[in-house]
C-alpha cells in the first residue's frame, strides 16, 4: 500500500476563497461570520472560531455568504477535521439552487473544464 498525501487522495480541489459563513449547530450552537479559508465541490474550510465546541461528525447547517450575503450557499455539512486553527466539514445535502452557485464558483475559479467534470462525476458516485 502507498502513502498518498491528503493532496494525492483528494477527489475535489480546494479554492481558496475570501468569504464569510455562519455556522448553525444542530444542537443550537451558532457562529455567525466565520472566516472561510477555501471551498471546494465537497465541502468548506473555516477558521476555527472561538469558543468552538464542536466534535468529529457533529451535523451543522452552514450558510457561505457571496456577494455581500445578496448570494447565499447553504448546505448541511458534518465536521470532518478539527485542528488548532481550522474546521474542515464535508458537505451532506445541499439544495439544487446552492450547488448550481458552487459549480459555477469552483468552474470561475479552476480554469479547467475537464477538471470541473471529473470532480461533478465523483460527486454523484
Amino acid at each position: 500500500m502507498t502513502n498518498l498525501t491528503i493532496d494525492e487522495r483528494r477527489h475535489f480541489s480546494r479554492i481558496p476563497f475570501d468569504a464569510q459563513a455562519h455556522i448553525h449547530a444542530d444542537k443550537g450552537e451558532l457562529h455567525p461570520n466565520c472566516e472561510v479559508l477555501d471551498v471546494s465541490l465537497n465541502g468548506i474550510l473555516i477558521v476555527k472560531p472561538i469558543g468552538w465546541r464542536g466534535q468529529l461528525n457533529d451535523q451543522f447547517q452552514i450558510d457561505l455568504l457571496l456577494e455581500n450575503a445578496q448570494l447565499v450557499i447553504k448546505m448541511a455539512a458534518i465536521v470532518a477535521h478539527i485542528d488548532d486553527n481550522s474546521i474542515g466539514f464535508n458537505c451532506k445535502n445541499i439544495d439544487l439552487e446552492s450547488i448550481s452557485h458552487l459549480k459555477r464558483l469552483v468552474e470561475l475559479n479552476l480554469g479547467d473544464e475537464a477538471l470541473l467534470h471529473r470532480e461533478l462525476s465523483s460527486l454523484i458516485q
